[in-house]
């Protein structure tokens, strides 16, 4: 039995040279196919977390308008939001490279919301965009959203 064993032992080889590079080749394929797919959720990502700031100041807007009795076409900008302990954080509108302040506007069909809200080399303008608008609008651009990349 320990000459059977000692038999099997030496006819044991390893991977071949053909074997390594078929694995490599297959790995390749994978990691290629892979790192253009994890770049675009990363960037979508980037895009739906701007649309959310938009949606927040669109909130803190109109906790704003309703505390202060506002009438259809009044604008108020983030900042006077921020000042004001309506709006904590303004998100992807801070001042950034990119970046413009958001002003939004009151109406009886839906407010506003005018600006560019930027976040690492991915930008959206809102362009008089309600928040049903930008609810619609997945990860490409709209009538009233644009999106850079």
């Amino acid at each position: 039995m320990k000459k059977f064993l000692q038999k099997k032992l030496k006819n044991e080889k390893g991977l071949t040279l053909v074997e390594l590079l078929a694995v490599i080749v297959i790995l390749g394929i994978i990691a290629a196919i892979a790192v253009p797919a994890i770049g675009n959720i990363i960037t979508n990502s980037k895009v739906n977390a701007l649309k959310a700031d938009g949606q927040n100041v669109l909130a803190a807007a109109q906790m704003y308008f309703t505390e202060n009795g506002s009438k259809d076409g009044t604008t108020v900008t983030q900042e006077v939001l921020n000042t004001d302990g309506f709006l904590e954080d303004a998100g992807g509108f801070a001042a950034k490279e990119g970046a413009t302040a958001a002003v939004v506007t009151k109406a009886a069909t839906g407010n506003t919301i005018t600006g560019t809200a930027a976040n690492k080399g991915v930008t959206v303008a809102f362009a008089a965009a309600t928040n049903k608008e930008i609810n619609e609008v997945g990860t490409k651009t709209s009538g009233k959203l644009t999106i850079t990349r």
